[in-house]
């Protein structure tokens, strides 16, 4: 009794080993789904460590949708660390909605990082892209804020290697900028403001872009500040800035100019006291070597008290015509 015991024991583990090595219920779902695959396929997948349902599953939908799909393709693709459910469902939306997707641009899409099934989803419905408010200034100096609306649809033939969002919203930016910048008035963006739109659309800013812009409407236009007047202000009062400096380096100049020569001036004046000293001793030394004679010395002295009293003289006359009292 023991012994059969112990038998039932060891088939019943060698089962659960068995049947998890081989899923026999996965299998017998694909026989019914008519999708034909072999024992030894789903044993090897476990032996090369991929669920087996990652890749029966998507198949048995791929088969029911009428996809011509192999096991060795979805497995390939789940080595390669792609999402196979994504994929078999994108192809499957994509086959639904008429678009030319086959597997091997679908797989490099989803390898490539992008979502390919919502790739898909939006070639068929288009997104808005609202861009943020972009701030220009017109000719005549006047700011105009504007905000657009961008619908864009993708273009499954450049998801892989195209730019994204973020390079439409920049060029819409950019081109929203030199429409309103090249405008003479503010006044004609105001009242034409699809202006905008008709511009920036003909440059063909989805080009290298995985995107196809299909219209961009301008939401919303207002005016900003008068960007004319206030660097002209600013410009003015740089400029006053400018001639203060200006000034004020001419009276530090002119400062530095008056203390040198009041500088030459008291040189000169010393210059002069030293020559007057020198008076004495060449008057002395004329004496001794009797190159000047007593008589010619007294009349030098006359002529300089005859000098020094017509020229108080004259002073006492200048000062009677301007009305002065003289000096006592």
């Amino acid at each position: 009794m023991i012994e059969l015991l112990i038998l039932i024991g060891l088939i019943f583990i060698g089962l659960s080993v068995l049947l998890s090595i081989i899923p026999l219920g996965l299998w017998i779902s694909a026989l019914a789904a008519g999708v034909r695959i072999s024992i030894v396929t789903l044993v090897g997948m476990r032996l090369r460590r991929v669920a087996p349902s990652r890749i029966v599953n998507p198949l048995i939908k791929a088969v029911k949708a009428g996809l011509d799909l192999s096991v060795n393709m979805l497995e390939g693709h789940h080595l390669a660390g792609g999402n196979v459910d994504r994929l078999v469902n994108a192809l499957i939306a994509a086959q639904r909605a008429g678009i030319d997707l086959g597997f091997e641009r679908a797989a490099a899409i989803d390898l490539a990082g992008r979502d390919v099934l919502q790739a898909v989803q939006l070639s068929v419905n288009p997104r808005v892209i609202e861009t943020p408010v972009v701030a220009a200034v017109a000719k005549d100096g006047i700011e105009v804020k504007a905000k657009a609306r961008v619908t864009v649809r993708a273009n499954i033939e450049r998801l892989v290697g195209g730019a994204g969002e973020e390079t439409i919203i920049a060029r819409v930016g950019e081109g929203i900028v030199t429409t309103i910048g090249s405008s003479l008035s503010h006044k004609a963006v105001l009242e034409n403001p699809d202006s905008i739109s008709r511009t920036v659309l003909s440059k063909g800013l989805d080009a290298g872009t995985a995107f196809e812009i299909l219209s961009i409407d301008i939401a919303d236009v207002d005016i900003g500040k008068n960007i004319g007047a206030q660097l002209q202000t600013d410009q003015a009062e740089a400029d006053k800035r400018i001639a203060q400096a200006k000034a004020e380096e001419r009276r530090a100049m002119a400062v530095a100019h008056e203390q040198e020569m009041k500088a030459r001036v008291q040189e000169m004046r010393a210059k002069v006291v030293e020559a007057e000293a020198e008076v004495p001793r060449a008057f002395a030394f004329a004496l001794r070597e009797g190159k000047l004679g007593i008589m010619d010395y007294y009349n030098l002295q006359n002529i300089q008290a005859d000098t020094q009293m017509r020229d108080s003289i004259s002073k006492l006359g200048t000062r009677a015509e301007k009305g002065e009292e003289p000096k006592k």
